[in-house]
């Protein structure tokens, strides 16, 4: 083939305009090919019989594809909209308390263990006032310390506000300003990023690990009145026409 695809078309005297396709069989196969053709034979039947209508309005799938698309579509299930996110967790802990939950580097967490540790922090972030619709903000690397703080922050019934520590500081700042959260959950290069926070509270979670690490609350935690319908997160666009 000379060019990658070429419809030829050509007035005949006893079918009308008839059609040829030219192709490069290193680009399309011929069922491809074919089935262009009949979806470009339906886009001009169409224009033929609303000769007024709008380019937009013409329908150039066909039937067969609009019934795949359906079927594909069709992917409604039914799901537990009044269990929260970490309770769906928690009944996976009870499923499978051995199996790993969480891989991250050289460190492995079995679904045990990553809920006994995210639920002592749990703990120790009710104690300090989290409840529902509380916002806390959470500013870490990717780790497998991030994925804690973040469970313990829904399980504690917060909702966690993200800032990435690659942000501008200037991004940051306004975010903690807009968001107001009453903790600050941050590792060392969440710190360094963030600079001055002021008078919010600020927690390391590894060190906080490192002194509960004994601790005998790794129990699920019962947050009152907590329900699916509660803040989860807040989290800001990319502010690319302005602020975020």
């Amino acid at each position: 083939a000379k060019f990658d695809l070429t419809l030829s078309l050509a007035q005949t005297a006893q079918h009308g305009l008839a059609g040829r396709f030219s192709y490069a069989t290193d680009l399309f196969d011929e069922a491809t090919v074919a089935r262009l053709g009949e979806r470009f034979t339906r886009l001009l039947e169409q224009a033929l019989d609303q000769p007024d209508a709008s380019l937009h309005a013409l329908e150039f799938m066909l039937p067969e594809e609009h019934a795949l698309l359906g079927r594909w579509n069709d992917t409604a299930a039914a799901y537990p909209e009044d269990v929260c996110i970490h309770q769906l967790f928690e009944q996976q802990v009870r499923r499978t308390p051995d199996a790993s939950a969480l891989v991250f580097e050289d460190v492995s967490l079995t679904y045990a263990q990553l809920n006994a540790r995210a639920n002592r922090l749990a703990h120790h972030l009710i104690g300090l006032g989290v409840r529902p619709e509380t916002r806390v903000a959470l500013c870490m690397v990717r780790s497998h310390e991030l994925i804690v703080a973040l469970l313990a922050i829904l399980k504690a019934g917060g909702a966690y506000v993200p800032l990435d520590p690659a942000y501008p500081g200037e991004r940051l700042a306004h975010i903690l300003d807009d968001a107001a959260p009453v903790l600050l959950i941050a590792d060392a290069h969440g710190r360094q990023a963030l600079g001055n926070t002021g008078d919010l509270p600020v927690l390391d979670p590894v060190s906080f690990h490192d002194v509960v690490a004994q601790s005998n609350h790794d129990h699920d935690p019962i947050v009152p009145d907590l329900n699916s319908r509660h803040l989860a997160y807040v989290i800001y666009t990319s502010g690319s026409t302005g602020k975020p």
